[in-house]
């Protein structure tokens, strides 16, 4: 190898190091030293403020790849935000767009195969909501509800999610996706990168965000579940990203499923349910059609290769 390829190596190795060291110093400080004694002030508006600031903290990769660039003099030729294969990258749009949504329908209709009994036609889940915030939950009421929040979820939640899910895809997928491709395999990429964003919600995960608290082996297994779910989003994400040279359809694919990854729990009766299984996305069962995405995605990059533009 030639000098000046070691010294490219190395110099991409510092960047991802400072980088991360970036991205979870500002992250972790934030959430441990904000948000952390908001949520648990036991005060409800404090606690409202700290799920609102969780939003802010989406910010800090993309804060985090703006300061590398700029501390190291990288620059922003290579920003990962204009699509590289022209009209090729159209699909990947709308696969961006609308594939978090079927891939979450079908994994809730996987729970409720295995678990038919919680699947209520009635809607008490909604009724329960709507009942909660002293509406009237009428038939014509639950059904245009939960209508109108499916129609959103599908046609709105890419646009309106964008702004917040780009602080976090200009990070992950458009700045340590590439730095990692360009250090180690396709395979170690993929796995590496999503074990590392779900470490990131570390700080989140512990304090009950998306598996809640009351769970046996709280906190690991939750950090763990949630790295599980990170890897299995992440090979979606990073497929789009992979295919378009572009980080754009994963900041769609990351909005739309932040926008519907509850519509499972809108057809269930309003007891509890465990997160860990579903219906949502985050639990085995909930997720099970983004793992098989996954796999198949993963087999599919790492037979065709990355992209040597990227």
């Amino acid at each position: 190898m030639s000098e000046t390829s070691e010294e490219t190596k190395k110099m991409n190795r510092r960047r991802i190091l400072l980088y991360l060291i970036l991205t979870f110093g500002m992250t972790w400080l934030f959430e441990f030293l904000v948000i952390w004694p908001l949520a648990l002030s036991g005060s409800q508006s404090s606690l409202a403020l700290a799920q609102g600031l969780l939003t802010v903290a989406m910010f800090c990769p993309a804060l985090g790849a703006l300061l590398t660039r700029i501390i190291t003099r990288e620059g922003f030729q290579n920003a990962m935000l204009a699509p590289k294969n022209g009209r090729r990258s159209i699909p990947y749009f709308f696969l961006g767009w609308f594939g978090p949504q079927i891939l979450t329908m079908i994994g809730a209709a996987v729970y409720f195969l295995v678990f038919p009994e919680r699947f209520d036609p009635g809607m008490g889940a909604m009724r329960a909501t709507l009942a909660a915030q002293g509406l009237e939950a009428t038939d014509s009421m639950v059904a245009l509800t939960v209508v109108s929040q499916i129609v959103s979820g599908i046609l709105l939640a890419p646009l309106l999610n964008a702004i917040p899910c780009f602080g976090e895809e200009w990070g992950w997928r458009g700045y340590l996706l590439p730095k990692l491709s360009k250090d180690m395999g396709t395979l170690p990429t993929l796995l590496l990168s999503g074990v590392i964003w779900g470490i990131w919600h570390l700080p989140a995960t512990m304090l009950g965000h998306n598996y809640g608290t009351g769970y046996p082996g709280y906190p690991i297994t939750g950090i763990l579940a949630m790295c599980v779910f990170c890897v299995t989003l992440g090979i979606f994400l990073s497929y789009l990203t992979f295919r378009t040279g572009s980080c754009i359809p994963a900041i769609l694919g990351h909005g739309a499923l932040n926008g519907f990854a509850s519509a499972g729990i809108l057809f269930t009766d309003g007891t509890a349910i465990n997160p860990f299984i579903g219906p949502t996305p985050t639990g085995i069962l909930g997720g099970s059609a983004f793992l098989l995405c996954a796999v198949v995605m993963a087999v599919l990059l790492v037979r065709q290769k990355t992209p040597a533009e990227l």
